[in-house]
C-alpha cells in the first residue's frame, strides 16, 4: 500500500507500532526551528529595548519621586521628563501584537504547511500516528511560546512599575491601574495565557483552512476579536464592581464608569450641567463645561448632584489574573483537542 493509499484509511494509527513520544522533539525542533528562532528573535529585541529604555525610566521616575520641593521648577522639570518618556510604549497598545504575532507566524503554520504542502501525506503514515504527531507539536511548541511569553511578562511588570506607582504626590497624574486595559493583560500570567490562547488558535484555523497565509490572516483576525471583546466588555464583569458617590476614588483603581444623578437617582445629561454650571464662577467649569475639579463637584454636590462612580480596585488584580488566565487556560486546551480531534477524525 502506497503513502496516498495508506493516508486514506480512516484510522492508520490502530495498525501502527507506537513510537516513544520522546522521540519526536528532535523533529518538531527540525521543522520549527526558524519560527522559534523568530520568537526568540523578537522577544530577545524587545526584552533589550525594555531593558534599556526601563533603567532610564526607573532612574528618572525615582529623582521626580523624591524630589523636593515639589512645587520646584527642578521638580517640574522632572516630572515634565517623565511624562515625555518613551510615550510609545507607556499606554502597553504597541505591545498587545506580540501574541497575535506569536500565534499567527508560529501556531498557524504548524499544520496548514503540512495540509497545504502535502507532506502530511507521509508524515500521518509514520509509526508515530497522526493524532500523536499532532498533539505532540501542538503541546511541545504551546509550552516554549507560554514560557518565553511567561519570561517576558516578568520583565514587562517590571517596565511598567514605575507608571502604577500609588501614592506617589509628584506623580499622582500619572498614576494607573494595574487593572487598566492595555497593560493588564502585558503583566501576570495574562501575556503568557494570551499567548498561549493565539497559538492555540493559530493552529486550529491552519487546519480548518488548510493554507497558511489564509490561516495567518484568519488567526490575527480572530484573535483581535477576542482580545477586544475581553477588554471593553468581559473583565470589568469578573466580580461585582464597587459604586461609590465620593470623588476620592484610590489613584489605582480601574473606573468602570461615572455618572452625575439628581437626588431621585436619575440620570443627568451633559447639556443639564453644563447649564447649572452657567450660574457658577468661571473657573469651576472645566473645557467645554464638563465638570473636572473638586470644586466643581462640591458646587454640583450643593445644588443636588451626586457623581455615581462605579470602579474595581487594584487589590483584585492577582484575583483577575487568576480568572483570565484560567478561562484563557480551558480555552486553549479546548481548542488544541479540537484540532487533534479534527486531525484524527476528518483530515483527509
Amino acid at each position: 500500500m502506497n503513502a496516498l493509499g495508506a493516508a486514506a484509511q480512516p484510522r492508520p494509527d490502530a495498525n501502527l507500532r507506537p513510537l516513544a513520544w520522546r522521540r519526536m522533539a528532535w523533529v518538531i525542533w527540525r521543522q520549527h526551528r526558524f519560527a522559534l528562532v523568530g520568537v526568540g528573535a523578537l522577544l530577545g529585541a524587545l526584552a533589550t529595548c525594555l531593558w534599556i529604555v526601563g533603567l532610564q525610566l526607573h532612574h528618572v521616575h525615582a529623582a521626580a519621586s523624591t524630589c523636593q520641593p515639589v512645587s520646584s521648577m527642578a521638580c517640574e522639570r522632572l516630572v515634565g521628563r517623565f511624562d515625555g518618556m518613551d510615550g510609545f510604549l507607556a499606554n502597553g497598545v504597541a505591545l498587545q501584537v506580540v501574541p497575535a504575532l506569536i500565534g499567527a507566524f508560529v501556531g498557524a503554520p504548524v499544520l496548514a504547511g503540512e495540509l497545504e504542502s502535502g507532506t502530511f501525506r507521509y508524515a500521518w503514515t509514520q509509526s508515530f500516528g497522526r493524532w500523536r504527531w499532532t498533539l505532540a507539536k501542538l503541546v511541545a511548541l504551546a509550552v516554549v511560546v507560554a514560557a518565553a511569553a511567561a519570561a517576558m511578562s516578568v520583565l514587562l511588570s517590571w517596565y511598567y512599575q514605575p507608571y502604577l506607582a500609588v501614592g506617589n504626590q509628584n506623580l499622582s497624574l500619572n498614576e494607573t491601574s494595574p487593572l487598566a486595559p492595555g497593560l493588564f493583560d502585558l503583566r501576570g500570567v495574562a501575556f503568557a495565557a494570551w499567548t498561549l490562547t493565539a497559538f492555540a488558535i493559530g493552529g486550529l484555523a491552519g487546519t480548518l483552512i488548510r493554507r497558511v497565509v489564509p490561516a495567518i490572516a484568519a488567526t490575527l483576525a480572530l484573535y483581535t476579536a477576542l482580545a477586544l471583546a475581553a477588554g471593553m466588555y468581559l473583565r470589568q464583569h469578573y466580580m461585582t464592581e464597587l459604586v461609590t458617590s465620593r470623588l476620592n476614588v484610590p489613584a489605582s483603581a480601574w473606573v468602570i464608569s461615572q455618572s452625575w444623578l439628581t437626588g431621585r437617582g436619575q440620570p443627568v445629561s451633559q447639556s443639564a450641567l453644563s447649564r447649572v454650571l452657567q450660574g457658577a464662577p468661571p473657573q469651576l467649569a472645566g473645557k467645554g463645561g464638563v465638570p473636572n475639579s473638586l470644586a466643581t463637584w462640591q458646587y454640583l454636590v450643593k445644588h443636588g448632584y451626586t457623581l455615581r462612580t462605579s470602579y474595581q480596585p487594584a487589590s483584585r488584580f492577582w484575583a483577575y489574573q487568576g480568572i483570565e488566565g484560567g478561562w484563557l487556560l480551558a480555552l486553549s486546551l479546548l481548542l488544541i483537542a479540537t484540532t487533534v480531534w479534527l486531525v484524527h477524525r476528518r483530515a483527509p
